[in-house]
């Protein structure tokens, strides 16, 4: 039928303590690809109490409860208590899941400072955050990454710069519809091919409409159920991987069912080498159940 590329989004040192291990073993059990994309540098996950100031936000948080699924501690992490270290306390961690066959890559340096502050910086700023979270991935893993997801899509022209100029051979930055090359308003090629994610994140289902933590695979996989379009699936290690991994077993088996391949961002990409893809922009836009602004796909 269709490939459906898991991108694990690894926030926290907690999710990368407990969350990822349990993905690793839900996933290989399936026999499913997934990009594990991780947060490299502290975490200052306590640092986002200003985001109570975005229209929307008080209004997600009261339908996914934020403390059952990140803990109180990793909440205070940056602000009452010192953030972690994430690569450098969970390296063996991280290589534990390239060496069970997942691809890996980045997320960030730090999740906070780059989701809410990258918008009110240039280039040069975007730069250095990601050259520090591609110098410890090397550090780590021995290689530079291949792939880059951007810490709640948070994502511009500048920052598709940086990533070429870094190696970045693709990317899951941005949400949209189908594989794009992001280009400038002249048309000139900025970065690497996007894989935007297509589908809806749990935490933007649940608490909907009725939908709730036990049925909310049912409107996933309505969505994919006669699909033939690839398509990109974000998940988190603080959400899918910790309380909400019994929702994960439904959607494999139920994706399974479909007949759909669970792969790797970077098998979608491969899968997709000679293909000429559209030239599309990078722009600011909503998700439905999520808040603030991110980058979306924009074909002119």
């Amino acid at each position: 039928m269709a490939r459906i590329a898991l991108k694990v989004d690894v926030d926290t040192w907690r999710g990368t303590r407990e969350g990822v291990p349990a993905l690793v073993r839900l996933l290989s059990a399936a026999q499913a690809g997934a990009s594990f994309l991780f947060s490299l540098g502290p975490d200052h996950t306590g640092r986002a109490i200003l985001r109570v100031l975005r229209p929307g936000f008080l209004q997600k948080v009261s339908r996914t409860s934020v403390v059952e699924h990140y803990g109180l501690r990793t909440l205070l992490y940056g602000s009452l208590l010192p953030g972690p270290d994430i690569g450098r306390r969970e390296a063996a961690t991280l290589r534990s899941v390239r060496d069970a066959g997942f691809e890996v890559g980045v997320h960030c340096w730090d999740h906070v400072r780059w989701q809410d502050h990258l918008l009110r910086h240039d280039e040069a700023w975007a730069l250095r955050e990601m050259r520090r979270a591609t110098e410890r991935h090397a550090e780590v893993f021995g290689s530079p990454p291949r792939v880059h997801g951007a810490a709640g899509w948070q994502f511009n022209e500048g920052a598709a710069r940086a990533e070429a100029l870094l190696g970045i051979a693709f990317a899951s930055d941005a949400r949209g519809t189908h594989p794009f090359v992001p280009v400038a308003g002249d048309g000139s090629v900025i970065g690497p091919p996007q894989y935007p994610t297509t589908l809806p994140t749990l935490d933007e289902l649940i608490g909907v409409d009725g939908i709730t933590a036990d049925n909310v695979h049912e409107p996933l996989l309505a969505r994919t159920e006669r699909t033939v379009q690839d398509q990109v699936y974000t998940l988190h290690a603080e959400l899918e991987g910790m309380k909400l991994l019994p929702v994960l077993e439904r959607l494999v088996a139920g994706w399974r069912a479909q007949g759909h391949a669970l792969v790797s961002v970077g098998a979608l990409h491969d899968a997709l080498r000679g293909t000429v893809l559209p030239r599309e922009r990078i722009a600011l836009g909503t998700v439905p159940g999520r808040s603030g602004l991110l980058a979306v796909q924009r074909a002119d």
